[in-house]
């Protein structure tokens, strides 16, 4: 067996080299190994058509595969629980049909692929499955609140009026939620305007002065994170309303929520920051910036978009909180756009209170509440992205506006200071003041 050389393959370089006269046949003893090429496919008319690979992941034998034992399994289960044992339960049915499936699939993928193949399918089929359970709960759980409140909804009174004087027989066709959904919006607004910039000074410390301190208020602010909604208002209820003596008020609710939402605020941004790479501190360290300087214009903007992510989950988490709210804003049917003076209603607190009655009427509105409180979270969410979800180092109209600003400012002083320098340079030639040489040393003493 001939060993197979690799040359680099040069027209004529082996006759130059074998001289006149050598033998270059195959069969010659001292013949050069020969250079294994891939075979040249020639674009044109009359070439083959090259055959593309199929790199898909499902095949049509997964398909099969699947199906088959969907059929399997389904036929197994109506058998069992027809004919063989005595359960009808749909929630035992539908178990006892996925473990079919997945028992018969893996019987099926093993008579053609390796233990360690079923297994990946097995794996890929449940994530898939958990997967498709979450969207179903997802798609349940709104679709069923928009069904139940959709009656509410479709009158237009329901956003412009409030409830001060509806009483709880009278139709859809009057009342409304305007008082709940201003008090949304004040409480959430006067929190975020608490605990945004509180969260992302504690978060921007925790990073910048690490030390024995940083690691016990991050130690307190990961156990906030598990802090009780209730054990929150009960905590502003006691300061703010019994020690202070101020009243119910939605400022009460306001600083409650935002106990609730500073701990999310700082936990996320302190694991976002934590994730700027260290070379870009490093270069606007070595720029000359100042800790500071660099804090604001290198680790603040290139984690905007994971800044905006911590303060969409704050968001989330304060919007939706009843029991802080019951115990600090008490409840009014009519509407009240002072935060700081009376009680005042949100929706969440609506919907608690709305859907405890017996009237359907005053059910459907509670379920209209709860629609309108999604769409309100779904609004913020689109918000807060449009607003920081940009990538590092994408500027917006007016941030660019101002860096050309800049520009032009730079380009006029760099020019004046050119002029300065030319005319100083042509005093000079001119026959200025000469230049100074170096001071006459002293002769040393004998």
């Amino acid at each position: 067996m001939t060993a197979l050389t690799h040359k680099p393959h040069l027209p004529g370089a082996a006759d130059a080299a074998a001289g006149p006269g050598a033998a270059n046949g195959p069969g010659a003893p001292d013949a050069p190994a020969a250079t294994v090429r891939p075979p040249v496919v020639r674009d044109g008319a009359g070439v083959p058509p090259e055959h593309r690979r199929n790199t898909a992941t499902l095949h049509l034998r997964d398909v099969l595969a699947m199906a088959g034992a969907a059929a399997a399994a389904l036929a197994v289960t109506a058998l069992l629980f027809g004919r063989l044992l005595p359960f009808n339960a749909p929630l035992g049915f539908v178990v006892v049909l996925y473990l079919a499936f997945m028992a018969l699939y893996a019987v099926l993928v093993s008579l053609d692929e390796s233990a360690a193949t079923v297994r990946a399918r097995l794996a890929q089929v449940l994530v898939h499955s958990i997967a498709a359970l979450l969207m179903t709960a997802l798609v349940f759980v709104v679709g069923y609140v928009l069904m139940r409140g959709w009656s509410a909804l479709a009158h237009l009174n329901f956003f412009t009026e409030d409830m001060a004087a509806t009483g709880p027989l009278e139709p859809l066709t009057q009342g409304g939620a305007l008082h709940a959904i201003v008090g949304t919006l004040e409480q959430i607004g006067i929190a975020l305007a608490v605990s945004v910039p509180l969260g992302l000074a504690c978060a921007v410390f925790l990073n910048e002065v690490p030390g024995r301190y940083a690691r016990f208020v991050r130690t307190i602010v990961e156990a906030m994170t598990a802090l009780p909604s209730i054990v929150a208002g009960l905590f502003v209820y006691a300061t703010w309303i019994l020690l202070l003596h101020f009243d119910k008020s939605g400022f009460a609710a306001a600083l409650a929520l935002s106990v609730m939402m500073l701990p999310i605020v700082i936990r996320a941004s302190d694991v976002v920051i934590r994730l700027v790479p260290g070379s870009l501190k490093e270069a606007s360290y070595a720029l000359g910036a100042g800790q500071w300087r660099t804090v604001w214009t290198v680790v603040l903007p290139t984690s905007r978009s994971g800044l905006t992510t911590a303060v969409i989950l704050g968001t989330a988490r304060g919007i939706g909180e009843t029991s802080p709210v019951l115990l600090t804003s008490g409840i009014a049917n009519g509407l009240n756009a002072n935060p700081f003076e009376g009680p005042q209603l949100s929706l969440p607190l609506a919907v608690f209170s709305l859907v405890q009655s017996p009237e359907k009427s005053m059910i459907a509105r509670g379920f209209g509440c709860a629609a309108l409180l999604m769409g309100l979270v779904l609004l913020l969410f689109v918000l807060a992205r449009v607003i920081g979800g940009k990538a590092p180092g994408q500027l917006g109209r007016g941030a660019q506006h101002r860096r050309v600003l800049a520009s032009a400012r730079d380009l006029e002083r760099m020019r004046a200071r050119a002029a300065e320098r030319d005319l100083a340079l042509a005093e000079e030639e001119a026959g200025g003041p000469e230049p100074q040489g170096w001071p006459a040393v002293p002769p040393p003493r004998a």
